[in-house]
């Protein structure tokens, strides 16, 4: 669902403008989807990098990744909480 922003107006580069034109009139877009579109796909660029990165440093300790299986196992008994599942 799209809402009115307070102030709508943001100033970016005469290049980007003329890129999201392109790209808006390349997918038969308005510009204002194609804009909200790149910024979702750089949310989850952002998210994915970092869970990699953290995962990394997870993998790097030998006495942190020994012990993640086990934690791990721990969460998975949280699933046998007598609910069923929709």
């Amino acid at each position: 669902m799209r809402t009115t922003a307070e102030n709508p107006n943001i100033r970016i580069t005469p290049r980007s403008k003329a890129t999201l034109r392109d790209l808006a009139k390349r997918e038969g877009k308005p510009l204002q989807t194609v804009l909200e579109d790149a910024i979702e796909q750089y949310r989850r660029d952002t998210f994915f990098r970092d869970l990699n990165e953290g995962h990394a440093r997870l993998q790097a300790s030998p006495e942190a990744w020994k012990a993640e299986p086990a934690e791990r196992r721990e969460w998975d008994t949280t699933l046998m909480d007598g609910l069923q599942a929709e």
